[in-house]
């Protein structure tokens, strides 16, 4: 049987980082993961209510996190900032409030600053959502695939693969559908590879979507 590892947590300390830096005791440590995603999940929700209804997807690559004693860091990667977060000072006073309140964390203050990306579609988690929300407009899964993957060759990569899993197009039956272009060396570890699963509700039921992009190779170490 083939075994299967998430190939950022494979590629850790080599071509990827960690997406939180932080330190805490081990009794303390199940807290501070908890207090990560719920930083996430504040900003997801929050970004889901007030983005513009014409830009149809969040837009988020990545949410980095760093602690101190006394500060919170967080640092949000977004491809259209603009599509989501109107007037960008009175939105990110209002996510910080709303972090806060969530936290219930007095002793730190929480710094959030919002970097743009410049290619936001070599971004796997810019491509998924694209992908799912071509398919909840009941668009042909091969096509949005393929307009994905068209989109992808402008930003430089080279290579990528999507694949969808689930009831594809309401059939009774569950399959999985991929489709690959260009080099994805998954057991290079020296490749740099981002991945991403997303998981999409439709009327039919729950599809999964899973991207790998292949950004570079570096050279031997």
């Amino acid at each position: 049987m083939g075994q299967k590892i998430n190939p950022l947590g494979f590629r850790l300390g080599t071509t990827q980082s960690h997406r939180s830096f932080w330190f805490a005791q081990t009794k303390n440590f199940s807290v501070g993961l908890q207090e990560d995603e719920k930083i996430r999940n504040c900003i997801k929700n929050y970004v889901q209510k007030n983005r513009r209804i014409s830009s149809g997807f969040e837009g988020i690559a990545r949410i980095g996190i760093q602690k101190r004693i006394d500060l919170i860091q967080v640092i949000i990667h977004i491809g259209f900032p603009n599509l989501l977060i109107e007037g960008q000072t009175r939105g990110i006073e209002e996510l910080q409030m709303n972090v806060q309140k969530e936290l219930h964390s007095v002793n730190r203050r929480l710094n959030i600053a919002i970097t743009r990306i410049e290619k936001p579609y070599g971004q796997p988690n810019i491509l998924a959502e694209y992908i799912a929300l071509q398919l909840k407009n009941r668009v042909s899964f091969r096509k949005s695939m393929k307009k994905a993957i068209e989109l992808t060759e402008q930003t430089d990569t080279k290579g990528i693969q999507v694949q969808i899993a689930g009831r594809i197009d309401g059939k009774e039956i569950a399959r999985v559908e991929w489709i690959r272009e260009g080099r994805v060396p998954l057991q290079t570890i020296r490749a740099k590879i981002d991945h991403c699963s997303y998981t999409i509700r439709t009327i039919y039921g729950v599809l999964g979507i899973k991207i790998w992009i292949f950004v570079n190779e570096f050279g031997y170490l």
